[in-house]
């Protein structure tokens, strides 16, 4: 690995003391890491852990950007073994607090003016400290409101800008020089890594995320801090102080329906996912309260994930699937969602494992089914077969896997898969509602338009290609009419769909409209329309059958 900037030397030097302190030194010498020949001067510390433990400690000594990138792998198990898995759970970012003298400086510098004229209260010991930021309590002087302020770290960006592009040049080293890691796609991940932290380091963009989901907040499913965007930018964020019990804390605290907190988190996380497309991407219990009043709240939202409309229809097919064990519709639908990392799958492989998956699961009561052990083991199938699936539904699949975990957490009896089943089920109904089914035929209409209209371009560069014999198949010129027939058939089945789309979409504004003269209570023009576009419906599947019977 050739490294030119002469200030990432400094940074080599600790990453090569760390790695060779727990015994990583092959993975130095691997690497060509410029100072390996420091390794002969480092004493390994001496513990009867494993290599992946001795990993995880290993990425916490390496600091922040490792630490989130650890974080990261940590939600890919269509990746890694179920062991390391385990060990990148653990990781920490937890660190000493900064001193009030080097964070009083970051406040007031982006407050715009000193400390003590926005908040009459401010303590100086922070609540929570992590490695990119901490936590202070105060009291804002205006509104005389408690809240929390969210100040990140000096020096902190520099200093993971720099780790980030050490990270990147290791993982374009190990893609290129190693064929069996290439399936893992280190640089992807990388840049992924780096997308997520820089919008971790950018408060106004958690700030958008929670006022995102407060919009989706709908009464009494959880709740949102609230937010002041007045006090806040990039470095600094001011929200409402939560007071309440975390779900890591419930199992000291008195007062509290466990059984009811249990199922609001797991459905807020459901609902989240499923319905929103806007979702905690970290819902563990240290990441979810319980006001004194049994409201919930989300807190930290610096890492959020998204999925449209077509993808939670196919999710919530997936757990449909699940939830009734049908192992037909689970199959379908489970490699619809997968990207295929190589040339060759056996799809009839995957569909008999992934249906004795299932099996393991038909003996046991439903109120005792893991559907989050479920999940992880569907995706030690893609690794086996070398499928992956996208970085959201990845995401998504950990996301859901945690909700379960803090509810059962909280509440071990809880029944997942009933609560998941009944909101499942309400959610699919969702999908034949007049207004979703309109805006699928709507978009629909307006792709074939737009496909109408790319259909002569496209013969024209067919013809182009002839032309210049680019075309890697021999074209014989008595069949040249039969082409030029089957295109113009095509072209008017085409046409003859776009024009009953529109009658039928015309018909059913005036039907609206309830302007006379009518038949049988409807507006005649609108009945008429319905009638013409079922006749021209008719003929196209007429003319359809036809042709292929010829």
């Amino acid at each position: 690995m050739q490294i030119n900037d002469l200030r990432k030397l400094g940074r080599f030097r600790e990453i090569i003391t760390i790695l060779g302190k727990y015994g990583f030194d092959d993975i130095v010498q691997r690497l060509d890491i410029p100072g390996s020949d420091l390794l002969r001067k480092i004493h390994q510390v001496e513990t009867d852990e494993n290599s992946y433990q001795r990993l995880r400690c290993a990425i916490e000594d390496l600091g922040p950007t490792f630490i989130k990138f650890g974080q990261l792998m940590s939600l890919r198990p269509d990746l890694l073994p179920e062991g390391i898995l385990g060990e990148l759970e653990k990781l920490q970012d937890e660190v000493p607090a900064a001193e009030y003298e080097d964070i009083e400086p970051v406040i007031e510098k982006n407050l715009g003016e000193p400390i003590k004229e926005v908040f009459s209260i401010f303590d100086v010991a922070p609540i929570a400290a992590a490695s990119l930021s901490q936590v202070h309590k105060a009291v804002l002087r205006e509104e005389s409101t408690f809240v929390a302020v969210k100040v990140q770290r000096p020096g902190i960006e520099k200093n993971i800008k720099l780790d980030l592009d050490i990270l990147e040049g290791i993982a374009n080293f190990l893609h290129h020089q190693f064929e069996d890691l290439q399936t893992y796609n280190f640089p992807e991940l990388v840049r992924v890594t780096r997308r997520n932290l820089i919008k971790e380091l950018d408060f106004s963009q958690e700030l958008h995320n929670m006022e995102i989901a407060r919009s989706y907040a709908s009464e009494g499913s959880f709740h949102v801090p609230l937010t002041y965007g007045k006090y806040s930018n990039d470095k600094i964020l001011v929200m409402e102080l939560i007071h309440g019990a975390k779900f890591t804390e419930l199992s000291s605290a008195s007062g509290y329906d466990r059984e009811i907190i249990a199922t609001m988190g797991l459905r807020a996380g459901v609902k989240q996912i499923l319905d929103d497309g806007f979702f905690h991407a970290d819902p563990h219990p240290g990441n979810l309260m319980v006001t004194e009043d049994m409201s919930l709240c989300f807190i930290d939202w610096g890492m959020v994930g998204r999925l449209t409309e077509k993808d939670r229809f196919q999710l919530i097919e997936l757990l449909r699937a699940v939830v009734e064990k049908d192992s037909d519709s689970l199959a379908r639908t489970f490699l619809n969602l997968c990207n295929a990392r190589g040339k060759d799958i056996d799809s009839s492989s995957i569909e008999r494992e992934l249906l004795e998956i299932l099996d393991n699961y038909h003996a046991v009561p439903l109120r005792n089914v893991n559907i989050g052990q479920f999940l992880l083991n569907i995706t030690v199938l893609l690794r086996q077969h070398s499928l992956m699936l996208p970085t959201e539904y990845s995401v998504m699949i950990k996301a859901l896997v945690t909700a379960e975990g803090s509810a059962r957490q909280v509440y071990p009896e809880l029944d997942i898969v009933s609560e998941i089943g009944e909101y499942v089920h309400k959610l699919a109904k969702k999908r034949y509602k007049p207004d979703v089914l309109w805006r699928s035929m709507r978009n629909s209409l307006a792709s074939l338009w737009f496909s109408q209209r790319q259909i002569p371009e496209q013969i024209g560069e067919v013809i182009n290609k002839l032309e210049k014999g680019k075309l890697g198949f021999t074209f014989r010129l008595q069949k040249i009419e039969e082409l030029v027939n089957t295109l113009e058939n095509a072209s008017n089945r085409l046409t003859a769909g776009i024009i009953t789309g529109a009658i039928i979409m015309g018909s059913s504004m005036i039907i609206t409209t309830g302007v006379g003269p009518f038949i049988f209570g409807f507006p005649a023009l609108g009945v008429i329309g319905y009638l013409v576009s079922v006749i021209l419906g008719l003929w196209l599947i007429y003319t359809i059958f036809t042709s292929k019977t010829k």
